[in-house]
């Protein structure tokens, strides 16, 4: 029997059971930090997903996840990051809320520095939506500014999930490959967030492909082509233009029973992804000063005491 809960029973952005850090007071972060001080950052979006599923679905896939992590590992999850960047197909869909991608990877800079300062240094990315090329450039970008000791990762959690994205052909669990708001990402809200479903609206539509099979990867990332989806222009036809049901595919096959392999795989890696770094580094402690970073070590080690304790320092007194 899975240890994880699927279907999940609800969220807990609201609730006061120490998952979130912006419902933990000061003290109840001071004593979490003591025990485990990696954080796991939800950087979702606001999308249209069709008739079928909410607009948030790519956050709340997030959250349901990390929520479920942080119930198991004991560490820490920051509310989630509700608009995110878009690859230029979603361009003027509808309801779905599209930042740029200089100000979006500025934005995550700035609360990397911000939950490193007050003592979560270790900080692990989840994110489902097709924002791949913003998310690595935030976070060089973060250490090639601060240059500061820090374990920050990012997981596309799809990934985690491998073949348990296939269609049945190639062994999975799904008649139809995975593109947007389709049977796959569907069946995996049906199990994650069943009561923000409507599964009796959901719909069928086609993808409009602009070149040959055979080049363009689909959303899964499982062999299609060895082109990225996001790396490319011109592959496809605008979403507005095309599919303005929110729909790539066909969310009526979706079922919840589908997505359970697929999420325990992927709940086994991130738990599996947070115990392996405090073992490693194990609370408040960091990756070496002397390999990470060529500011001076008196600067260094004082930013990492923090802005109250004695002979401290915030981190912005490095840069801002």
């Amino acid at each position: 029997m899975s240890k994880w809960q699927i279907p999940a029973s609800g969220g807990n952005m609201e609730a006061a059971n120490g998952i979130y850090f912006q419902n933990m007071t000061n003290l109840e972060v001071a004593e979490r930090l003591k025990k485990n001080d990696i954080l796991l950052l939800p950087v979702g979006s606001s999308e249209n997903h069709g008739p079928s599923a909410p607009y948030g679905e790519d956050t709340f896939l997030d959250t349901r996840l990390c929520e479920q992590v942080a119930k198991a590992t004991g560490c820490t999850v920051a509310q989630p990051i509700w608009y995110g960047s878009h690859p230029y197909h979603h361009l003027g869909q509808k309801g779905t809320i599209m930042i740029p991608e200089e100000v979006l990877a500025d934005y995550l800079v700035y609360v990397f520095a911000g939950f490193w300062n007050t003592g979560f240094r270790k900080i692990i990315i989840v994110n489902g939506h097709g924002q791949d090329y913003v998310i690595p450039f935030a976070i060089h970008k973060f250490g090639k500014k601060f240059q500061v000791p820090a374990i920050i990762l990012y997981t596309h959690f799809w990934n985690c999930a491998k073949e348990e994205l296939d269609t049945k052909e190639n062994g999975g669990p799904y008649e139809t490959p995975f593109i947007h708001a389709d049977e796959v990402e569907q069946s995996w809200s049906l199990a994650l967030f069943p009561e923000l479903c409507k599964q009796e609206y959901a719909v069928k539509t086609s993808a409009a492909p602009l070149i040959p099979a055979g080049h363009i990867n689909n959303s899964a990332e499982r062999g299609a082509g060895p082109i990225k989806w996001y790396n490319a222009l011109g592959s496809c036809g605008m979403e507005c233009i095309c599919q303005p049901e929110g729909v790539i595919g066909d969310a009526s096959k979706a079922d919840a029973s589908k997505a359970v392999p697929g999420i325990e795989k992927t709940l086994d890696y991130l738990e599996k992804l947070v115990n392996d770094i405090l073992t490693a580094y194990p609370a408040g402690q960091l990756p070496p000063i002397d390999k990470m970073t060529q500011r001076k070590r008196e600067d260094i080690e004082a930013v990492i005491k923090g802005p109250n304790e004695p002979g401290g320092r915030h981190i912005y007194t490095l840069t801002y």
